[in-house]
């Protein structure tokens, strides 16, 4: 595997080492957090200590309520939030949806996948609500314009959750009254993240652990292991390297003729979605794959079934485009060395596929 190129960082990243180190420095303490005992404070004293140190290095002067990821924080909110109505964009993550439940209001986006800012001022209208808007999309890289949507939703008396698994620890976070965060997509370990809750009293606690918002055993080498990443700004510290990387790996697909989905918008810089019309999604993988690169078909939860992806379908992309069409995500290893090599076999199989054509 070693001479592989792991280009799927949106799906989930390596662990960084320090999130190695103090995971294994944490199991030492094996203890129950909630246990009375000295052993048990020992253990507490650690988890809290993650828990600051996640919410300095996330900007968090709120509460923080240690989760199993992303989708259980969002889950949370979405059973709990305290506000009648639900009102969701059309482009979010899966769990979102489901979450949400059918009876939810859904946001149509531009053909860019920006959240269209007068149905949600009509969609507002109906009585105060939560509403989800993610911050990044986690097929596109499509940034949403929080700065006019936040202000919104607050004027209105709702509430807004956001998923910023794709983005935190990357750039700065959204003005919202919940934030969901995954700490595999920043180096840390699968199986734990956070729900960053501005105001408990805003949110129905449901018993248990974590103030009485979820249930179950704390897993504080996991939040030790998240926070280590964190702190190490790693991902901050690469988007500007990261912009490089797309830009070039924009120019040579638009050169080679194919699509760079939606370029005419602020994205952020670690997530490429670029499609060549005529040559499936699927057929690029396993060639991409024999050739020893890791990239996805859009979202890793659905990427697996090969099913059209509902985020480009909701923001008008051709059947045609959208089915030719892989994401490339970029971790603080990925080289241009990585990037060309890619672009190579790439344009390759675009070359191809014309020839067999012809």
């Amino acid at each position: 595997m070693t001479d592989r190129i792991y280009l799927d960082h949106a799906a989930t990243t390596p662990v960084l080492p320090e999130a190695q180190a103090a995971m294994a420095e944490a199991l030492e303490r094996w203890a129950n957090p909630s246990s009375p005992h000295a052993d048990g404070r020992a253990a507490r004293a650690a988890l809290e200590a993650a828990r600051a140190t996640i919410a300095d290095a996330l900007g968090w002067r709120h509460d923080i309520i240690l989760t199993s990821g992303a989708s259980e924080a969002i889950a949370i909110v979405a059973s709990g939030a305290k506000a009648k109505g639900r009102i969701l964009g059309s482009t979010e993550h899966d769990i979102v949806p489901h979450a949400m439940g059918t009876t939810a209001m859904m946001l149509r986006v531009d053909d860019a996948g920006v959240i269209d800012r007068q149905a949600l001022d009509e969609a507002l209208l109906a009585g105060p609500a939560l509403v989800a808007i993610q911050q990044v999309n986690n097929e596109t890289g499509v940034v949403q314009l929080f700065d006019e949507i936040a202000p919104r939703v607050r004027s209105a008396g709702s509430l807004l959750l956001t998923d910023c698994a794709q983005s935190a620890g990357k750039v700065d976070l959204p003005d919202a009254d919940f934030i969901a965060v995954s700490a595999h997509k920043l180096g840390g370990p699968p199986g734990v993240g956070a729900l960053l809750v501005r105001d408990l009293a805003s949110l129905a606690p449901s018993g248990g652990q974590e103030k009485g918002y979820r249930r179950g055993t704390q897993d504080m080498p996991a939040a030790a292991s998240f926070a280590a990443a964190l702190a190490t700004e790693r991902f901050r510290d690469a988007q500007p390297r990261f912009a490089q990387l797309r830009r070039r790996l924009d120019d040579t697909v638009r050169s080679a003729g194919g699509v760079v989905i939606a370029e005419q918008v602020g994205r952020i810089p670690g997530i490429g979605a670029i499609a060549f019309p005529g040559v499936s999604a699927a057929s690029q993988l396993v060639q991409l794959d024999l050739a020893g690169f890791a990239v996805s078909a859009g979202s890793a939860c659905s990427s697996g079934s090969m099913k059209p992806s509902r985020v480009l379908a909701a923001m008008g992309v051709a059947a045609e485009t959208a089915a030719a069409t892989i994401r490339v995500s970029f971790g603080p290893a990925t080289s241009e060395e990585d990037i060309d090599a890619f672009l190579a076999e790439w344009t390759g199989i675009a070359r191809r596929s014309n020839s067999a054509a012809a």
